[in-house]
């Protein structure tokens, strides 16, 4: 079987658990993948994979990039076998993705950062690079072509990439600056990576667009003004552009995750495996984890998903559709 993808990066190359805010000033850049899967073996180290299995998670004031580590020995043959699914339901595409990933196969690499893409290039066996900022217009439109051009067609745009700024006590002390880089990025990055995907898209009749937001982009009170109202914003423009490009057979969705579970997730709380597990107390028995957003988006992007366009589809376990302190239901021990 043969997976053909285009991946967009929006971080540092191949650093685990990578804080991603503005304080770090984290440049917007791209990668682009082409690998074929000849043997299962070679599955786990599918570069889309890879990335749905890293999709951001949030804590408190801070949005962090988890990317995939090795399987553990529990957790190998599950890992391997979703990999294989995952291979099997995307057979034949060819993506485009905003976002972090690692385990790269055939790459070629776009980035602002020169310095970093070319060292991931010589680390890589096979790798090529291109200056790129996925945040200008122009590069992300070059991107797509480059795309089209090497790979005859774009059937699944995953818009990823995104920032948060630092949470203030009031909104006294947000700068406008501040706000409009967080909305460049989380927003006009959306709109830019949708605009271009679907000047592809609407001529070939077909196409699967995929959004990350976020449980923020549900409710307020637990992120920043500007990351709040940019998953806002792109909750409203997952749903206006899939009214529009429907009927051009173009499906736009997005996902909303929770606070997935990893050994940064503990360092920031300060927890343990029993503290990290109060974090889900809404589902009980039932701990987040990359798989279970890897799959909601895996499920938009593929085929199985033909009829389903507009749609937030949120991973968190009731947390967006429950107010604690209101809630009249008891709480099992």
């Amino acid at each position: 079987m043969e997976v053909q993808l285009v991946l967009y990066q929006a971080q540092k190359f191949f650093l685990w658990d990578q804080e991603f805010s503005l304080k770090k000033k984290l440049k917007i850049g791209s990668i682009e993948i082409h690998l074929s899967c000849k043997k299962s073996k070679r599955v786990r180290s599918h570069p889309l994979l890879q990335y749905l299995n890293s999709l951001h998670f949030e804590i408190g004031n801070h949005q962090y990039i988890s990317l995939i580590s090795p399987p553990s020995q529990n957790s190998a043959m599950a890992s391997v076998s979703f990999a294989s699914s995952a291979a099997r339901r995307l057979e034949g595409k060819v993506a485009m993705i905003t976002g972090g990933a690692s385990g790269l196969a055939h790459v070629v690499i776009t980035d602002v950062q020169d310095d970093l893409g070319l060292s991931v290039c010589r680390e890589l066996e096979s790798a090529s690079y291109v200056h790129c900022d996925v945040t200008n217009e122009n590069d992300v439109e070059n991107g797509v072509n480059t795309a089209v051009s090497k790979y005859g067609k774009l059937d699944i745009m995953v818009n990823n990439a995104g920032i948060i700024d630092d949470m203030k006590r009031s909104i006294l002390e947000n700068t406008k600056s501040e706000f409009e880089a967080v909305m460049k990025v989380n927003v006009v990055g959306v709109f830019l990576g949708t605009k271009h995907a679907a000047r592809v898209m609407i001529p070939a009749g077909r196409g699967s667009i995929v959004n990350t937001a976020s449980v923020c982009g549900s409710i307020g009170g637990v992120a920043s003004h500007a990351y709040t109202s940019s998953k806002h914003g792109v909750v409203g423009l997952t749903r206006n552009t899939a009214v529009e490009l429907g009927a051009f057979g173009v499906r736009v969705n997005c996902v909303s995750p929770f606070v997935v579970a990893t050994p940064l997730a503990k360092n920031v709380f300060k927890l343990d495996d029993d503290g990290v597990r109060g974090l889900y107390t809404n589902l009980k028995g039932a701990v987040l984890d990359p798989n279970d957003v890897a799959e909601a988006a895996l499920f938009l992007a593929s085929d199985e998903s033909k009829y389903v366009s507009g749609h937030n589809l949120v991973v968190d376990g009731t947390f967006t559709v429950v107010n604690r302190g209101l809630c009249v239901f008891g709480q099992s021990s």
